[in-house]
């Protein structure tokens, strides 16, 4: 099994990324907040699953091993393939996955495209003994992204400044991506732009 893949963004599609590693392209499904994190260049580690079928084997990646389990945890409910999990982290994280569980949130879930209000109540019912918000204290892992613009160590400190304001990851990265960095742009002022972004 192929846990994860390191390597450079070589191109992005509508529901994937294309990850060259050692002259080898690897088209990765993933959910449209990652993809919007990433940009074509970055050196970036997605942690993987593989779903194989009878016509295909299809890689599933994602920034953090937390979401990864997240989405295996959402796939062994029935109704819920490989296509609904991604949908549903299209529309929110991990962590708000669990907030909707616990308060049973079926109509968050349920915006999802593909994920009916039966299936939504489904995943709460099958889900809400095994995804705990008790579980995000233990969600402290940082994606490992590195860009191609050069303003990485800019980009990290924002990113980190966001989530500190309880962001998640990959929402905070999002933002802070939106925004023009401007040559001598200080840490303050990307934390600005981004929060302006969060807000739209």
């Amino acid at each position: 099994m192929i846990a994860f893949i390191k390597g450079t963004v070589s191109d992005l599609l509508d529901d994937s990324v294309i990850l060259e590693n050692q002259g080898m392209g690897y088209r990765i499904f993933t959910s449209s907040s990652v993809l919007a994190a990433l940009s074509a260049g970055d050196s970036v580690t997605l942690h993987t699953h593989l779903n194989v079928r009878e016509d295909a084997m299809q890689l599933y990646g994602f920034l953090t091993r937390d979401d990864l389990e997240v989405f295996r945890q959402l796939i062994t409910v029935s109704g819920i393939g490989p296509k609904a999990g991604i949908a549903i982290l299209s529309v929110m994280t991990g962590n708000d996955l669990r907030y909707a569980i616990m308060a049973g949130d079926s109509k968050s879930i349920s915006k999802a495209p593909g994920v009916g209000a039966k299936t939504a109540q489904k995943v709460i019912l099958e889900l809400k003994d095994k995804l705990k918000v008790e579980d995000m204290l233990n969600t402290s892992e940082e994606p490992e992204i590195v860009s191609n613009t050069g303003n990485t160590e800019l980009i990290n400190e924002a990113v980190l400044a966001l989530a500190a304001l309880g962001y998640s990851q990959t929402d905070a990265m999002r933002a802070v991506r939106q925004c023009s960095i401007a040559e001598g742009m200080s840490v303050e002022e990307l934390l600005k732009l981004a929060l302006k972004q969060m807000l739209k």
